[in-house]
C-alpha cells in the first residue's frame, strides 16, 4: 500500500534525483535531458518502493530484475541507483567520462549491477523475455521474480520490438511487466508525425497483452498499476505510462529540441532552482 506520507516521500526523492541527473549532465556536458527528467518518478517509485532488489548484494538470485531498454535515458538510472546504495553518488560526475562505470548507454562490463547493456533501441524486450523464458526453465511458472522493462515509445517503431511482443504473449509470460514511456517525442519531432502508434493499447491487446495505462507521475498510479500487472496470470503485462519530457522545467516540458541535448551550467541552474521551489 502507499499513504499520502510515503507519497510525499516518494515525491522529494524524485526531486533530488532530478536535480542530480541534471548536475551530472552539465559535469558530461552531454547527454539526454528531457527523458530523465520525465521518467524520475517511475524510476522513483521502482527503487525505492516496488521492487525487490538489494543493493549489497546486486546479484541476489531472488531480486526482480530491471531492463532499460532505451539506454540513452541512463543519467536517470545511475542517478536512482547511486541514490539506492548501489555506487557512491560521488560517481556521478563522471558520467560519460573516459573510463567512467558511467557510459553514455549502460555497460554491464563496466558496472556489474546493471542487469543488462543497452543501446540499440528495440532489443531491450527481447532481453526481457529471454530472461523470462529461462527462469521459467529454472524455476517454473511459480516463479515470483519480476522482471521489469522500461521502454521508449519511440522504439516500439522497431520491428524487434514486434517480434518479442509476439513472443512474450505467445508464451504467456506473466512475470514480464513492460513499462512504456508514452512522452511522444523523439530526436527529430514527434512520435505520433514521425511514425504513428495508435491505437498502442489495441496492438498490445492483440497480441495477447493485458494493458493498463496511467499518469507516469502518480506515484499512486504507478503503484495500483504494478499490483494489477501481478495479479494477472497466463499473460504478460504492459503499462503505458504517459509522461511529460523535461517534467518539472517548464520551459523544456514536451519539446522534443530536449530529447538529446544537455543544459548548460546556467540552464541548469535555473532549472535547478525551479524544481526546489515546487
Amino acid at each position: 500500500m502507499m499513504d499520502e506520507k510515503k507519497i510525499k516521500e516518494l515525491e522529494k526523492k524524485a526531486t533530488d534525483i532530478r536535480v542530480a541527473v541534471l548536475e551530472s549532465l552539465v559535469s558530461a556536458g552531454s547527454g539526454h535531458t528531457a527523458g530523465p527528467l520525465g521518467m524520475a518518478d517511475i524510476f522513483t517509485a521502482l527503487y525505492f518502493h516496488i521492487m525487490k532488489h538489494n543493493p549489497k548484494k546486486p546479484d541476489w538470485k531472488d531480486r526482480d530484475y530491471l531492463i532499460l531498454s532505451n539506454g540513452h535515458i541512463c543519467p536517470v538510472l545511475y542517478v536512482t541507483m547511486a541514490y539506492a546504495g548501489y555506487f557512491p553518488k560521488s560517481e556521478l560526475k563522471n558520467l560519460r567520462k573516459l573510463g567512467s562505470p558511467l557510459q553514455g548507454h549502460p555497460h554491464r562490463d563496466w558496472l556489474k549491477s546493471l542487469e543488462t547493456s543497452s543501446g540499440p533501441l528495440g532489443s531491450g524486450l527481447s532481453q526481457a523475455v529471454g530472461m523470462a523464458i529461462a527462469d521459467r526453465i529454472d524455476n517454473g511458472v511459480t516463479s515470483d521474480k519480476t522482471f521489469y522493462c522500461l521502454m521508449s515509445d519511440g522504439e516500439i517503431q522497431e520491428g524487434q520490438t514486434w517480434e518479442a511482443i509476439m513472443l512474450a504473449g505467445k508464451e504467456k509470460l506473466q512475470n514480464i511487466i513492460a513499462i512504456i514511456d508514452r512522452n511522444n517525442i523523439q530526436t527529430e519531432g514527434n512520435v505520433e508525425d514521425i511514425m504513428p502508434l495508435e491505437p498502442l493499447d489495441e496492438k498490445f491487446e492483440a497480441f495477447n497483452w493485458h494493458v493498463i495505462e496511467i499518469d507516469g507521475h502518480n506515484f499512486e498510479q504507478i503503484n495500483n498499476a504494478v499490483n494489477e500487472a501481478k495479479a494477472i496470470t497466463e499473460k504478460p503485462v504492459v503499462i503505458i505510462a504517459y509522461t511529460i519530457p523535461g517534467k518539472g522545467v517548464k520551459e523544456w516540458e514536451k519539446k522534443y529540441e530536449w530529447h538529446g541535448k544537455p543544459p548548460t551550467k546556467e540552464e541548469a541552474e535555473k532549472a535547478i532552482k525551479e524544481l526546489r521551489e515546487k
